[in-house]
């Protein structure tokens, strides 16, 4: 008997064995009898050709040895959205005979058994008891019949129907047009067929609030599509899908609150641009999309842009941005306080990681965590002073003048250090003392004159002592015990700057390094314990 093949076989999505592929070609290959499929395969090594055989092309692949004739036999077009949540949650018909929870009755001699009197009622308790449903992996196909999903599961609220057999959007409609309150959908590594022009919105997604479409071969076009069907949607997952090129969205997205385009390789930088205007949008990741830089032109230097109005977490992690210009930019988004930023050409530049650190910082004014490590005020404050004396220099050489009326740094100055003039606003410009012989921001061994004091202690007499500065506050600690005779663990230690009269800084991290704290000659370390 030949083996079954559906109607709508061609472009399919199968499974055979543990390889998923996409039904190219139902038809004869002769010179051999019956039907054969032709397939085109995820993992282009299970295949051996382009769908050419024997010098007949018959059907086509994106890989020259991506497809291979299967029989329908070997084929496995998957099941229905229910009975795939059956079997996972283990509720299905056969497996409650086997647990023996069947009813029988005598009739005579005969017995005859009745499945499920009590089972089904049983197990129609334990679907409707279900609100999060995971069905990865499970070969679902289909929707199923008209309404059963509704019937029988009426309280989902979050799916994972990712790596199925989904074959294309309408599928997805069919099945959650049957959950009423349906909040989170993830459809990743299904390869589907999108819609290619704009239909009559459906309801099916009317309470939708988080979408997961990584590696499902979507593109932007098609996102703008489907999104009026999306009024809820607050995240968006993309990821993987061979997106190069955005437009802006007309209307739709305005409620989108965190945005992955990861591992997409963007056309470039400005392709951002067109979705600068998503009014929501807090939270955008856009790891390894391969943009070599960041602008916003509607701005100038020391001014906020009008787009990403509302963006306080950025991702760009794992591209190709070479230049500082990029990350003084980011300093123009009015609403950013997070970013992590690994990885880019332009942290090569210094090879001291606490230095990058500070210079990301003093760049970047409202910045609260950096590569999911938390600014802390402290810290802001030693960044920004350090930045604000390692380009005094600079800044005089380009027409900075401690006089404001001859205060005139250069355009070019300027474009490199949009901050510093609100730096000179907040600390006041360096002083001239400050900048002679500033040594190079990499050489990191200069010698510190420092006062010691014990102001719980007046039997102690204050010390002088040169400390380097690239010393850490743990190894201060260890000489203080040796010379003031205390155990280094109890000590607490803080300092005064001969600028800032009266106020006191804490060292409170000890593997920090004293140059962390902006600690300069004359300044007075106190020592309680």
């Amino acid at each position: 008997m030949a083996a079954w093949v559906p109607s709508d076989a061609l472009d399919r999505r199968l499974l055979c064995g543990t390889e998923y592929g996409t039904v190219r070609y139902v038809g004869s290959v002769p010179p051999t009898a019956g039907i054969w499929l032709g397939v085109e395969w995820d993992d282009p090594q299970r295949g051996k050709h382009d769908g050419t055989y024997e010098g007949t092309q018959y059907f086509k692949c994106r890989h020259p040895k991506g497809g291979s004739f299967i029989r329908p036999n070997k084929a496995n077009f998957g099941v229905d959205f229910l009975t795939a949540v059956k079997d996972r949650y283990a509720l299905n018909d056969e497996r409650d005979v086997q647990h023996g929870t069947e009813n029988t009755l005598v009739f005579g001699k005969k017995t005859v058994e009745f499945v499920g009197m009590d089972s089904i009622a049983e197990q129609q308790r334990q679907l409707n008891q279900l609100v999060d449903i995971s069905v990865r992996e499970c070969a679902v196909s289909h929707a199923g019949q008209k309404e059963e999903i509704s019937r029988t599961c009426a309280n989902i609220r979050h799916i994972n129907l990712s790596k199925n057999l989904i074959s294309s959007w309408e599928t997805v409609t069919a099945i959650a047009s049957q959950v009423q309150n349906l909040e989170t959908l993830n459809i990743s590594e299904n390869k589907m067929k999108f819609l290619s022009t704009s239909t009559s919105v459906s309801g099916a997604f009317s309470k939708l609030r988080i979408l997961a479409l990584n590696q499902t071969e979507i593109t932007w076009a098609e996102v703008l599509l489907c999104a009026p069907g999306w009024p809820a949607l607050e995240e968006l997952y993309l990821t993987s899908n061979n997106i190069t090129v955005l437009e802006r969205p007309d209307n739709v997205l305005q409620t989108l609150k965190l945005l992955d385009l990861s591992d997409n390789q963007l056309l470039d930088g400005n392709q951002l641009h067109l979705i600068a205007h998503l009014p929501r949008l807090e939270q955008l990741i856009l790891r390894n999309t391969g943009i070599s830089s960041i602008h916003f032109p509607d701005a100038g230097f020391g001014c906020k842009t009008k787009m990403f109005p509302s963006l306080k977490r950025l991702a760009i992690n794992d591209n190709k941005i070479s230049q500082w210009s990029s990350i003084n930019e980011l300093d123009k988004l009015p609403s950013l306080r997070s970013l992590q930023c690994h990885n880019n050409p332009f942290m090569d530049t210094e090879k001291n990681p606490e230095t990058l650190r500070q210079l990301i910082i003093a760049k970047i004014s409202q910045l609260e965590v950096l590569n999911k490590s938390e600014i802390l005020p402290a810290e802001r404050k030693g960044a920004e002073l350090d930045y604000r004396k390692i380009f005094g220099n600079d800044w005089l050489a380009a027409g900075g003048n401690w006089n404001p009326e001859k205060n005139k740094p250069s355009e070019e100055f300027l474009a490199a250090h949009p901050r510093y003039p609100s730096l000179c606003l907040k600390y006041g410009a360096p002083e001239e003392g400050e900048l002679k012989g500033r040594q190079p921001l990499t050489l990191k061994n200069q010698l510190l004159t420092l006062t010691i004091k014990c102001p719980e202690n007046p039997e102690q007499k204050p010390v002088e002592k040169k400390l380097p500065e690239s010393m850490t506050i743990q190894r201060v600690k260890g000489l203080l015990y040796r010379l003031l005779k205390i155990p280094g663990s109890e000590l607490k230690l803080s300092y005064e700057s001969s600028k800032l009269e009266g106020k006191e800084v804490e060292l409170d991290n000890d593997l920090k390094p004293l140059q962390f704290y902006s600690i300069e000659n004359g300044d007075c370390v106190l020592v309680r314990w």
